[in-house]
């Protein structure tokens, strides 16, 4: 049934190049076959194109781009029947030569017919305001210096999502320098201060609220879209736990952007990966997350050479590009005074995540040994109170002594004080710590 309706789509579309070959110098807006989204509706692409309330245009636009992987011989029937039509010296094809693949250039033709009017305005439906390339549905190639002559197709992402109704998320590489995070842990697992959980809370409530502010209250003329967060501390005390769980209670995808992929030496590279990187993710509800965030987020110099220059312009184009994006923005650094205060004093919120104290290291050791080990031995209180760990530190340290607990096969799992000490010892020797 769901490949009869889809069909029922490219016959349209087929009906409108026919219309077009016969009729180049008619108006495609009030003379090309009508189309209604509601006549295609219950099945995943007519769906997305009744909910987007696509044009007339971007129908065909976007039928045109899945044409090769849904119905490649399109094109080649029509050519059958017509193949004088200057649309076919207008298509790319494929590697056999057999199979013509659309282009700009033949979305100009069909759109805009002979006019030249209809054919410039033909161009201004791939600019930056059509909603096929802002949801990262079409893709342009840039094969060909003469933008026209490049060939359009849809995204594997877009195709999944569009026509099974699949979200696939990218997995890490070039283009995208990005691993998503995952967890099994609750907020409960998380020892913060309570103060700090309700900052955090604050931003899931932003999650579940923003949809009624900037819309049905009508506030994206006043404000920015998205919300901009800083978590700041010492490494170790919950900032990524932290973005994960905002991920998971609020049902999205976090990723933790590779800085070092990111950051080039070359001019210009830098923005260049931060652009294919924000364009990705945009509209996508995705939440970002950039550990050391510093490296590319960090303060601003005086200008003495020409590095100088185009590292304030990478911080720059920063500044634009988050002011802009609609989901989630969490930077994470050491220190709050390590960031540009441009960036600063765009933060919805900053978050400080501070060492634990006695009582929460107690909770950390409670809350995360293993049942099977006995700890009769150990007074935990004083261990907590004693040894100044972070979160991360304590986790290290159990893991440590449940390796160790379990190559020594003692019959009760029972953990020695020694152990105990020698493995928090490697956590303060890590970090230049003196251990009494």
């Amino acid at each position: 049934m769901e490949s009869k309706k889809i069909q029922q789509l490219f016959t349209y579309l087929e009906e409108v190049i026919v219309w077009r070959i016969n009729n180049p110098s008619q108006d495609f807006n009030t003379e090309s076959p009508g189309f209604s989204t509601s006549d295609h509706e219950g099945f995943p692409l007519g769906d997305y194109i009744s909910e987007k309330e696509l044009a007339r245009h971007e129908v065909v636009i976007l039928l045109m781009a899945l044409m090769p992987k849904l119905d490649p011989a399109l094109l080649r029937r029509i050519y059958l029947e017509v193949p004088n039509s200057v649309l076919f010296d207008l298509c790319s094809t494929n590697d056999s030569g057999r199979l013509f693949l659309p282009t700009v250039e033949a979305l100009q033709f069909i759109l805009g017919g002979s006019c030249i009017a209809g054919r410039l305005q033909a161009l201004h439906y791939f600019d930056d305001s059509n909603i096929l390339l802002k949801e990262n549905i079409l893709k342009v190639s840039n094969q060909n210096e003469n933008a026209v002559h490049n060939k359009i197709d849809v995204t594997q992402e877009a195709f999944n999502r569009i026509l099974f109704g699949i979200e696939l998320l990218p997995k890490m590489s070039n283009d995208f320098p990005a691993e998503q995070l995952n967890t099994r842990r609750s907020w409960s697992d998380l020892i913060l201060p309570q103060s700090t959980l309700n900052e955090l809370q604050s931003i899931e409530a932003w999650y579940n609220s923003s949809h009624i502010l900037m819309e049905e209250w009508d506030m994206q003329k006043t404000l920015k879209p998205g919300f901009r967060v800083l978590f700041y501390g010492d490494p170790g005390t919950g900032k990524t736990l932290a973005a994960s769980l905002l991920g998971k209670y609020t049902n999205r995808p976090v990723f933790r952007v590779d800085v070092s992929m990111l950051v080039s030496k070359y001019i210009g590279e830098t923005e260049k990966q931060l652009a294919k990187l924000f364009d990705r993710a945009e509209n996508k509800n995705w939440i970002l997350f950039f550990d050391e965030a510093d490296s590319i987020f960090g303060k601003r110099t005086n200008v003495r050479d020409a590095q100088d220059k185009y590292a304030n312009q990478e911080v720059s184009y920063l500044l634009q590009r988050i002011e802009t994006f609609s989901g989630l923005i969490i930077l994470a650094s050491n220190y709050k005074n390590n960031m540009d205060k441009a960036f600063t004093r765009r933060f919805h919120s900053c978050i400080r995540f501070n060492n634990p104290r006695q009582e929460e290291r107690l909770r950390i050791w409670k809350q995360n040994l293993p049942k099977q080990l006995n700890m009769e031995d150990i007074d935990l209180e004083a261990i907590a109170g004693r040894y100044e760990l972070t979160g991360s530190n304590i986790m290290n340290v159990i893991q440590d002594i449940s390796l160790k607990t379990i190559a020594s096969k003692s019959p009760d799992y029972r953990v020695s004080k020694n152990i105990l000490l020698e493995s928090i010892q490697k956590e303060y020797l890590k970090e230049d710590k003196i251990f009494s």
